[in-house]
């Protein structure tokens, strides 16, 4: 289910993230590849790549199938390696390997291809079998796709297959070339030239974006985008580098200079975007100063003339209450004690040493991919230039902003953090108890033992609707609050109803102390309540997370939207319908769930909606019959829904909704969709679970 895959993930990312960046994160184990059948063989070409590709522009821009039998052939020069993994299951090609007028994409099933058709080699592709398609705006080559329902009215292939690679591509036994990288301008990539994607390219007088210095090509496992920036005279043009987190590079450091950037030209619907093959072609990126006036390498901090400071000096540095510029060279190194992977902390750390610990306010999301943010790893922040400030008795780094202290501009963040170079290592808490709390602790990550809920929250999730307050009491009543988002990953989860060890940070507003958790691990509570009541253990009997709609059936009544899936979710994706303002009905109905004698048996689920119209409602039923018009449902008045549709501002828990009424019974849940003319609310379904205890 993806809440648990996902959350696994942010437990590996906060615990040995940075453990491996020592080492090469190209660490897939793949088979030795056959070369058996990888025999080279001269041929002869009986079409263009331009011509290949108007067999898809000039069938309406569909699929083209070439026939079994087709005798036509193309060939090209291979312009890519994917030897580093920059590039996944996919060759690019020209047509000359100098000056090309056209360049060309196949789509392969198969990974190592640089073994058999090494950048700058001659093949051959055989077109009987394969198919003309488009992939986000790019014609492509690949094989007919088994999954479409109609295939004359699809406009898209699949990956040649790994077995049919070497019969489909053949190697001349030529020799290869050197393939001279084309010369363009970010402002030639236009459509008019979209012949060239797939080619082998240089831009010259680019650099990287200021957002994107000082840090990775790519966080391990992931694929970014980092802006590049080229000058023409007095415009400055910025197109994407698309790099990948499995990448032999990707732990890397991007180049901080000016000069020439060679990779392949592709796009994604409208957007332009390079690949890199491999590091060296960077090599030139290093001149100074830069376009936009950097005279030297900024990522490279310089301790001569800086004064070090512990978190309890910078914290002295501010003038009463007010808003503190700091105006002395000074720096401070400090552990990064918290991590944005689950959505709790949004656009700020904290970070501490021996002498305590303080918030960082940093315009930046996903801060936790930047190896400069790793949790248990020493950033270094030079503070010139920065300000400390006060807001509602907690005291704060950053910008300013309106009065007070805001986040340092995503543009800004290389001015004043760098990565220490150094391991991450345990995050230690300061172990305390509620009672002896004191301001000295605020910022720090400490571990309160022994703590529970407070009756009056069991049964709740930990947030609902915005952010949220729930209570946590020790043994003898001293009570603190623990405050989670509604946007984090686990908002939507049911709180622990034993007693056990919290590990948090602590904050203050206005004198009250209160805790954020990193993860669900922040507050495992499973042990014996302080009453000696034993936590009741619910199993899991369903859930789903919506990566796909396969636990579901989509029955549409009226209108001719349907209920899908979407990229958003809690997290991501989820199930997904908008009426699009039109007349519908639309149910989402489960399998079937089979419901054991359970004490105790329920259900919940999450909404978000946008946008003014009818309710979504939730029912039950014991006895489908495959008709959503005789069949005897049971509806759920009670549930809890989204109420806030102004905007998709976070997903809303149901609340427990009783199913003890149906023990010993198979049943389905069905949600029903409603909209009317002119009038529609887009909802997002996610998280629904069925629970039951003996």
């Amino acid at each position: 289910m993806k809440t648990s895959t996902k959350y696994i993930k942010h437990i590996f990312f906060m615990v040995f993230a940075t453990f491996i960046l020592a080492s090469c994160v190209h660490d897939d184990k793949y088979d030795n590849p056959d070369m058996s059948n990888y025999q080279c063989q001269d041929l002869t070409k009986t079409m263009t790549l331009a011509e290949l590709k108007a067999k898809f522009t000039g069938n309406a821009n569909k699929t083209y199938y070439f026939p079994k039998d087709s005798k036509d052939i193309i060939e090209g020069y291979v312009s890519s390696t994917d030897e580093t993994g920059n590039i996944y299951k996919t060759i690019y090609i020209q047509d000359a390997p100098e000056n090309p007028t056209h360049g060309f994409t196949i789509s392969v099933n198969a990974v190592s291809t640089y073994t058999n058709y090494p950048q700058g080699s001659k093949i051959y592709i055989k077109l009987a079998g394969l198919a003309v398609g488009t992939y986000g705006g790019v014609v492509q080559l690949g094989v007919k796709d088994a999954t479409v329902a109609d295939p004359a009215n699809t406009n898209i292939v699949a990956r040649i297959p790994e077995t049919s690679v070497p019969k489909s591509i053949i190697r001349s036994c030529a020799a290869k070339v050197n393939i001279v990288p084309k010369v363009i301008k970010f402002t030639d990539m236009k459509a008019d030239n979209d012949n060239l994607i797939g080619c082998l390219i240089q831009a010259d007088n680019v650099e990287f974006d200021s957002k994107a210095l000082c840090t990775s090509f790519a966080p391990n496992g992931q694929t970014v985008d980092k802006a590049i920036n080229q000058k023409d005279g007095n415009t400055v043009t910025s197109r994407i580098v698309r790099n990948s987190g499995y990448a032999s590079f990707a732990n890397l450091t991007i180049p901080a200079g000016n000069g020439k950037f060679v990779g392949i030209l592709s796009k994604y619907n409208t957007t332009y975007q390079m690949y890199i093959n491999k590091v060296t072609d960077l090599k030139e990126m290093t001149e100074f100063p830069r376009i936009d006036g950097m005279t030297s390498d900024p990522c490279q901090f310089n301790p001569t003339n800086l004064t070090a400071k512990t978190v309890a000096e910078v914290k002295r540095l501010i003038s009463g209450n007010a808003l503190t510029e700091i105006k002395d060279d000074i720096y401070l190194k400090a552990k990064v004690t918290t991590s944005d992977a689950t959505g709790n902390f949004f656009k700020y750390i904290y970070v501490e040493d021996a002498t305590g610990g303080i918030r960082v306010n940093i315009d930046k999301s996903n801060i936790y991919l930047d190896p400069r943010f790793y949790i248990g790893k020493d950033v270094i922040i030079k503070l010139k230039g920065l300000y400390i400030g006060d807001i509602s008795g907690e005291l704060q780094l950053g910008s300013p902003f309106d009065g007070k202290v805001g986040r340092v501009a995503e543009v800004d963040i290389y001015k004043y953090f760098f990565d220490s170079k150094e391991q991450a290592t345990a995050v230690t808490p300061t172990e305390r108890t509620i009672t002896q709390l004191t301001a000295a602790d605020v910022g720090k990550w400490v571990k309160l033992k022994n703590l529970e809920f407070i009756d009056a929250d069991l049964g709740n999730t930990y947030a609902a609707g915005s952010v949220t307050n729930r209570t946590l009491q020790d043994c003898n009543g001293n009570k603190i609050l623990l405050r989670t988002s509604n946007f984090a990953d686990f908002a939507g989860v049911p709180l622990d109803e034993g007693k056990g060890d919290v590990y948090a940070i602590v904050s203050v507003f206005n004198g009250v102390y209160q805790l954020w958790i990193n993860n669900l691990l922040g507050a495992d509570l499973d042990d014996p309540r302080c009453d000696g009541t034993v936590p009741v253990k619910y199993n899991t009997v369903f859930a789903d997370g919506f990566d796909t709609l396969a636990n579901w059936t989509a029955v549409n009544v009226t209108g001719s939207q349907v209920w899908t899936t979407t990229t958003f979710g809690n997290p991501r994706p989820s199930a997904y319908m908008d009426g699009n303002r039109q007349l519908n009905e639309d149910w989402l109905i489960s399998k079937a769930i089979a419901i054991d004698n359970f004490s105790d048996v329920f259900f919940t689920f999450e909404t978000d909606g946008r946008f003014s119209g009818n309710p979504l409602e939730v029912y039950v039923t014991e006895n489908y019959t495959g008709d959503v018009g005789t069949t005897t449902w049971t509806k759920y008045p009670g549930a809890v829904f989204d109420t806030d549709l102004s905007n998709f501002s976070g997903f809303v828990n149901s609340g427990r909704l009783s199913l003890n009424d149906f023990k010993g019974k198979q049943i389905r849940i069905a949600f029903k969709y409603t909209s009317i003319s002119g009038s529609s609310t887009t909802w997002e379904l996610d998280n629904v679970a069925v629970k039951g205890t003996k």
